[in-house]
């Protein structure tokens, strides 16, 4: 083989191909060429490899060759697009559409947490037993309050918000194997329900209730909503209906991705509350309106934005084009 002759003879194919690899858009007749080329040069690559081998023109035509393989196989490249298009269609379409999962969790949250409360102030040995006298009123006097106030603020809110994040992270790993996904929901609410009764128990109810609903109404209903995915990512394997539990597993999964990205903006906002507002000298009525504007407007964005979006018939997974064809199963 005569290399010198194949580059003159195909070296305009050669360019040809890198200038339509290079486009971002192509007609219909611009995207036959580029196949066309492709096999082409591909068949160019494999002579000139079996014959008087050029390093550096294989390395030319394997680097043409991957950048038009790309343009053919199509890029998904992150755009602005892409992002509006996932927190206006995508994520609250999971939101709602897994509603009833993180509902419920939401509600025994609650019902878990008053009992807690209610029986370690009837039983307030829960607590004398852990701390001391002096180390019960250094909390419910100063410590409780100056926890959100000893850190900068931006320090402070970046602090919550990676804490938050994993707590909602591991509710939704934890989703695989299920009954650790109610133990962390169970340590968090405790927690919560024990603080709670403390407090009360020595009249300091409107600061715990103060300093915690700014932030909290919405921190601790994007952790149930994570301990509502992980729930379903469970159940999606134990009970798949008529899918390959394969199958069903890998749809939620993609699902409940999905939605943790979707929950990191939403502890963000979260964060930034509990940062910024709930050690701020606004009035308690205003820092606890703050937590409840923001409450209201993630229920607003789930059973407006995310019920239109789901009727529209977007389901929280990628699209059916991304996922690619399955082979039939043999019932």
């Amino acid at each position: 083989m005569n290399l010198d002759a194949l580059v003159a003879a195909h070296s305009a194919k050669w360019s040809r191909l890198d200038e339509l690899s290079r486009r971002r858009r192509l007609s219909g007749d611009e995207a036959d060429e580029l196949l066309d080329l492709y096999q082409q040069v591909s068949t160019h690559l494999s002579l000139i490899r079996t014959g008087e081998a050029d390093p550096s023109l294989i390395r030319h035509l394997s680097t043409i060759l991957s950048r038009a393989r790309v343009t053919l196989a199509g890029q998904n490249t992150s755009t602005w697009a892409d992002i509006g298009a996932f927190f206006l269609l995508t994520f609250p379409a999971a939101l709602y559409r897994l509603r009833r999962w993180w509902l419920w969790t939401l509600a025994v949250n609650v019902v878990v947490a008053i009992l807690v409360a209610w029986w370690t102030i009837e039983h307030p040995a829960l607590y004398t037993s852990q701390m001391t006298r002096e180390e019960i009123e250094a909390y419910v006097g100063t410590n409780f309050e100056n926890y959100y106030r000893e850190f900068p603020h931006h320090e402070f809110a970046t602090m919550v918000w990676v804490n938050n994040a994993w707590v909602a992270a591991q509710c939704i790993v934890f989703g695989v194997l299920g009954l650790p996904v109610l133990w962390v929901l169970f340590q968090n609410i405790v927690n919560v329900g024990i603080i709670g009764a403390l407090m009360a128990s020595h009249d300091r109810a409107s600061l715990f209730f103060g300093m915690i609903l700014p932030h909290g109404l919405l921190e601790l209903t994007a952790v149930f909503v994570a301990g509502g995915a992980g729930l379903w990512l469970f159940w999606s394997w134990i009970e798949p209906g008529p899918r390959p539990r394969a199958v069903a597993f890998a749809e939620a999964g993609r699902t409940v991705v999905g939605i943790a990205l979707g929950l990191a903006a939403v502890l963000l906002v979260s964060g930034l509350i509990e940062g910024f507002v709930t050690p701020s000298a606004l009035p308690t009525w205003a820092r606890i309106a703050i937590g409840v504007l923001a409450e209201a407007a993630f229920f607003a964005y789930v059973f407006v934005v995310g019920r239109r979006a789901y009727l529209s018939g977007v389901t929280g997974d990628i699209s059916r084009a991304a996922v690619g064809d399955s082979a039939p199963v043999v019932g």
